[in-house]
């Protein structure tokens, strides 16, 4: 599915070494124009914090990242270590994981990201299709998953992302959204309207924009202990994280 262009045979004379250094380089000039581009427009979202009036504005606000209320969503925030690094909006029989992070000023990240979703998620024998979906070039994965019986099973989902100004906006699509495309309007227009807060301190590129509880939040599972992050299944510290505590913003 990520193939790349396969290099001439070695050759006996110089001629044919010269041929192959070449092709070489062409391969690596052309990867890196591929994922080194600069961010693309983002004319309908999501949003950074210097292109909106006001962030607050119908959105709960979790410090690195205001995301929409819409009436009947569920919220809950995930938690690594001791940081709130992700949030998930469930509605229904669907759900969006949002997560933020820093990268390059002048480069985009999110094809190389989704290189590496790809390539881990196909070693562990998962299927993976990239397409252009509503939300510019996303992945559709079938990802292996133990049932609760015990079985072997697969969970479709999707991985959506855009680039911004000094960051990288990541949604994993889960449920019926990421089964049925079509009826995931309400979630990616979530996504679009979400507004990203990078701040201004150094961060190195792919750490985690941390998150915060909003100032009226109401716990709903006081007791569960904060889990460890585990290892990412996907990508360098841009996996699935591990459940935290949940919280309920009533709408």
């Amino acid at each position: 599915m990520f193939g790349r262009r396969k290099k001439g045979s070695a050759a006996e004379d110089a001629a044919g070494e010269a041929e192959q250094v070449v092709d070489s380089v062409d391969t690596e000039a052309d990867e890196a124009e591929r994922v080194r581009l600069e961010p693309e427009p983002r004319p309908d979202g999501p949003w950074d914090s210097s292109e909106v009036r006001d962030p607050a504005e119908g959105r709960v606000d979790l410090g690195g990242l205001f995301v929409p209320g819409v009436d009947g969503m569920e919220l809950r925030v995930e938690v690594a270590g001791d940081a709130i690094v992700a949030a998930t909006v469930v509605l229904k029989d669907s759900a969006v994981q949002l997560q933020a992070f820093a990268a390059p000023k002048r480069e985009g990240i999110w094809g190389e990201v989704r290189e590496e979703i790809a390539t881990g998620i196909t070693q562990q024998g998962g299927v993976i299709d990239e397409v252009e979906g509503p939300l510019g070039w996303e992945l559709r994965a079938q990802v292996p998953v133990q049932l609760p019986d015990g079985t072997g099973g697969f969970q479709v989902v999707r991985f959506v992302g855009v680039d911004g100004p000094r960051w990288f906006l990541r949604g994993v699509i889960s449920g019926q959204g990421a089964v049925q495309p079509q009826a995931a309007g309400l979630l990616e227009q979530i996504f679009r309207d979400t507004v990203v807060v990078r701040g201004e301190g150094p961060m190195a590129p792919r750490d985690p924009i941390v998150l915060k509880l909003p100032d009226d939040a109401q716990m709903v599972a006081e007791n569960v202990q904060q889990e460890e992050q585990a290892g990412s299944r996907f990508s360098g510290g841009m996996g699935q994280l591990q459940r935290g505590p949940e919280i309920t913003e009533v709408r």
